[in-house]
């Protein structure tokens, strides 16, 4: 099997002296960046770390992230990024779950952390005074990373991904679709621990020599928009953080920025269609996964039709299926199946949900979808959060898209709620923006103006904010009950 290292390829694909990585500490080039790679490797080797074992990251986005793990890939080692906003108790169960030989971890981070875990001060002193490590002999079909889900529900899931699907987004989706350039500057509000951040701002740059910007701290709308005025063109947001930047009045056009990505719940065709006469420049609204690794199905810019989640990218198939496993027609309702070259090859230690996921090379994506007679896909929300009300199917993202589209309201999440008679009807926890006012009454009167009767929410509470997880999704399961 010819032998393939995906951090050689990412690193030394580049002009050494062109600027990869600017962070809040300083600009390095593409050689700045592949040498403190192999000397992070080096440093491993030293820790004892050997091929094939796990190395956690804690770490705030910065090149000593990026460093790590390509310097982890390097040795031929697997590093596990970890999300950086979870608790105590949630790493002590991903560590020993990964089993992890070492940990490296930020110092805001180390308090959550088990002892024993390495200082991002401390490594830095490490790596400056280790030999460059030799590269590891892989191959494309090796494991070279493992990414936790989010855990929306249950316990973190370890996706295992192989050296050969990190290029492969890039050249699927990241160049063809995206339009990605040696001459972009990247941001992306999501971090590198997840999925559509590492992509965003690692695979995606390095593979065509691009530059990326890395905040360390949490994307608040000041944050973004000062970062957005530093020559980014391109930005990768989450539609939450979109609605957010749009109430606020002290976002501005971009003159440099030329297109910004969505992903990790469905945009709201008011939020893409404001976005775009604020700012002079669309989003581009797509889905991927964990066990994906990033987009596939996605607007082009060139076609952009708000309120979808665009075509299938090309490389990968996608069917709809009905509960019988069977497809579906144009126009129906089904469950999202994919097929491609960057789905992960199973979860670690977990072969019930594994089985449960991936069948051959396709993967049950949990998402259900409708097609329409142009080939456009629009999302009808998670498999498991559709609501059945008087025989139909409800999508909570529907009403949640209605009720955003009213003018007090900042956000909404749709739930399903029993009645007197125990039959489940839509709840709505509708959060407004600063200063606006809007009575459960006037929403549930605005929805019905805008969807089929059945639909209305029965129930409307105001609340202060809605839980989600670290990449922004709404964690409808904790407003259940």
């Amino acid at each position: 099997m010819t032998a393939y290292n995906a951090a050689v390829d990412l690193l030394e694909r580049n002009d050494p002296d062109r600027l990869a990585v600017i962070d809040d500490d300083g600009r390095y080039t593409y050689g700045d960046v592949a040498a403190r790679a192999a000397k992070a490797a080096g440093a491993l080797a030293a820790l004892g770390v050997q091929p094939e074992q796990r190395v956690a990251l804690c770490m705030l986005d910065s090149v000593d992230w990026i460093a790590t793990f390509l310097g982890a890939i390097w040795l031929g080692a697997v590093p596990v990024p970890l999300n950086t906003l979870l608790t105590a108790e949630d790493y002590r169960y991903l560590i020993a779950d990964s089993r992890a030989r070492v940990v490296i971890a930020s110092e805001p981070l180390l308090g959550k952390l088990p002892p024993g875990a390495i200082p991002q001060a401390t490594w830095r002193q490490l790596v400056a005074t280790a030999p460059a490590a030799p590269v590891a002999q892989t191959s494309r079909d090796e494991v070279a990373f493992w990414l936790y889900s989010s855990g929306s529900t249950g316990k973190p899931k370890g996706a295992m991904h192989l050296h050969g699907s990190l290029i492969a987004t890039a050249e699927l989706y990241a160049q063809p679709i995206l339009g990605i350039r040696r001459d972009d500057v990247v941001y992306s509000a999501a971090k590198l621990f997840f999925a559509y951040g590492l992509g965003n701002s690692l695979t995606f740059p390095f593979s065509v020599g691009a530059t990326v910007m890395l905040r360390r701290d949490r994307p608040t709308p000041a944050l973004v928009s000062e970062t957005l005025k530093q020559g980014v063109t391109i930005f990768c947001g989450v539609p939450t953080l979109f609605a957010a930047l749009l109430a606020d009045p002290a976002l501005e056009a971009t003159p440099t920025l030329r297109v910004s990505t969505s992903a990790g719940e469905a945009l709201p065709r008011h939020v893409g269609e404001r976005w775009r006469a604020k700012m002079g420049s669309d989003i581009l609204d797509g889905i991927g996964s964990t066990e994906m690794l990033h987009i596939f199905l996605s607007n082009r810019p060139d076609d952009v039709a708000y309120g979808t989640t665009g075509r299938p990218v090309p490389g990968y198939d996608l069917e709809l299926r009905g509960d019988d496993g069977g497809p579906v027609a144009d126009g129906e309702e089904g469950s999202l199946w994919v097929r491609g070259p960057t789905a992960c090859i199973g979860y670690w230690n977990d072969r019930t949900r594994s089985l449960s996921t991936f069948h051959g090379p396709w993967t049950r994506s949990g998402d259900r979808y409708i097609r329409d007679a142009a080939g456009r896909w629009t999302y009808c929300g998670r498999a498991d959060d559709m609501l059945k009300v008087g025989g139909i199917w409800v999508s909570p993202f529907e009403v949640e898209s209605a009720l955003a589209a009213h003018d007090a309201v900042l956000e909404a999440a749709v739930v399903g709620h029993d009645d007197a008679d125990g039959l489940t009807k839509p709840k709505a926890f509708v959060v407004l923006k600063p200063g606006a006012a809007a009575t459960p009454a006037e929403l549930q009167a605005f929805v019905k103006t805008r969807l089929a009767p059945y639909k209305y929410p029965r129930w409307v509470e105001l609340v202060g904010e809605l839980p989600k997880t670290a990449t922004g999704k709404i964690q409808r399961y904790k407003l259940r009950g």
